[in-house]
């Protein structure tokens, strides 16, 4: 894995299927490519592991906890909305020193999102970025999680479009700046990159709306409403070497 600085080159071996993998893509010549990050990148949904983790560890007021906990709950039920759900996530975090988030961020990266990702995809944005492609990463968890979990991926924090808020004297604020999911996803993308992208990279359907922005969409790890979908309009599935998956041979299925 690459070290604690995240810019070491990806050294976990690949099997023959997931070079194969790695190695079409790389064949494309694509110069601006979008990834989502949870469950594309890395395993896991890492929103709402880090939410859970920051409990855990006391990192948020106990009056916080006990409010987000039951939110959280009724998300799951599907009474909350996932852009509001992860808007609440992110401004929950009102009037900390975004300093002290980053650093907070830092070390849920290291404890949990270093020992989930998959190598095919890490071995894949670091050849892209020494090709001179373009990477960018649209999500719908925090940004200081994902411009942290990003850096391995030699993803700048520049380019990361995530669930954000606005900031003011160091300090988070609860004015949301951006949730990108679903069709934000695509219009974050729109306005914030402007220019045509060659490949994007999405396991759910909150990516269908930016997959379908691309020329060149791949579905990696796909949830099972995306899978049909990928299926029904002949997108490429990948699943990842350390899911186990062996219903799929080709490491690219249509």
């Amino acid at each position: 894995m690459p070290d604690s600085n995240h810019n070491s080159h990806p050294t976990v071996p690949l099997t023959e299927n997931a070079r194969r993998f790695v190695d079409h893509v790389m064949a494309q010549g694509f110069r601006l490519v979008v990834f989502d990050c949870d469950d594309t990148l890395w395993a896991g949904d890492n929103g709402k592991a880090f939410l859970f983790w920051e409990i855990a560890n006391e990192l948020i007021p106990p009056a916080t906890a006990k409010w987000i906990v039951p939110r959280y709950a009724s998300y799951e039920r599907g009474e909350v909305g996932e852009e509001q759900m992860c808007g609440e996530m992110v401004s929950l975090h009102q009037g900390l020193r975004v300093a002290e988030l980053e650093k907070i961020a830092a070390r849920f990266c290291d404890e949990v999102i270093a020992n989930a990702v998959f190598p095919e995809m890490l071995e894949l944005t670091h050849r892209l970025r020494d090709a001179g492609c373009e990477l960018w990463a649209v999500s719908s968890t925090n940004e200081w999680v994902i411009r942290e979990g990003v850096r391995r991926f030699g993803i700048p924090p520049e380019k990361v479009l995530a669930a954000s808020v606005f900031c003011k004297n160091g300090l988070a604020t609860k004015d949301l700046r951006r949730v990108p999911t679903g069709p934000g996803k695509a219009l974050a993308i729109r306005e914030v990159i402007g220019r045509e992208v060659d490949a994007v990279f999405g396991n759910s359907m909150h990516d269908a709306a930016m997959l379908e922005l691309a020329e060149n969409p791949f579905v990696i790890n796909p949830n099972p409403d995306l899978e049909k979908l990928a299926r029904a309009r002949k997108w490429p599935i990948y699943w990842p070497q350390t899911l186990a998956r062996t219903a799929d041979k080709a490491s690219i299925a249509k």
